[in-house]
């Protein structure tokens, strides 16, 4: 037969009430020992009863080791806990920020563009022009350097390539001739294997020969 349960209230007979501390305070203090030895922890037990007598148990040797250990544990539970919250605010303000300066710098950027100028007044639209003036002069200013820093260095690989030929030309002198025959335009032989001197020399004889025949038919015809 199941055993009936008692509804748990405050037991009003002093003398039965004090019995039924000492009891279930002993039984108490046997289970957390039990559960130190069988888990291999820390357990503390304070009770005090209703005349305020104090009855302790430590599975450690101090009860005030674990005590400390508790307290230690609190404040940082205490820290981990307020500290994600302020964190959370901390990054929060600061994507709000980040997000107002996101959208005033992209209004900027579009009314540089020419866009979204309508709530603008003469005065802020004067501002920006001068600020638009001031721009294009530190672009143009920035353009004729790299101009002038690309024809200086044009000019220096024109120097460069000036002074390679001016080299060059130095060493086309210094090529040696040997093995190079140089024709001799004076006794240069002929086809037949005479020389341009005894060729020259039977033409001027040839020619005068013809002279010769020609003046002896003159005679024998009797012509003047």
């Amino acid at each position: 037969m199941a055993r009936e349960r008692r509804e748990i209230r405050r037991i009003e007979s002093a003398a039965a009430r004090q019995v039924t501390f000492s009891k279930r305070r002993r039984g108490l203090f046997k289970k957390a020992e039990e559960l130190a030895v069988l888990c291999d922890a820390d357990v503390a037990l304070v009770v005090f009863s209703s005349t305020g007598k104090l009855s302790q148990f430590a599975s450690s040797n101090s009860m005030n080791e674990i005590i400390d250990k508790y307290t230690t544990h609190s404040k940082n539970l205490g820290k981990t806990d307020k500290q994600p919250s302020i964190d959370l605010n901390l990054e929060h303000s600061k994507c709000s920020s980040l997000n107002e300066q996101l959208a005033e710098a992209s209004l900027q950027l579009r009314q540089m563009r020419g866009e979204e100028l309508e709530g603008l007044n003469v005065e802020e639209l004067q501002q920006m022009e001068k600020n638009l003036e001031a721009g294009l002069q530190r672009v143009l200013c920035t353009k004729d350097q790299q101009f002038m820093q690309e024809i200086s260095e044009l000019q220096r690989k024109g120097i460069q390539l000036a002074e390679e030929n001016m080299r060059l030309r130095d060493q086309m002198p210094q090529v040696p001739t040997a093995g190079l025959a140089v024709p001799d335009t004076e006794n240069v032989l002929t086809e037949d294997g005479q020389s341009s001197e005894s060729v020259m020399t039977a033409l001027n004889s040839g020619s005068s020969q013809d002279n010769d025949d020609g003046s002896d038919i003159s005679l024998k015809l009797g012509l003047p």
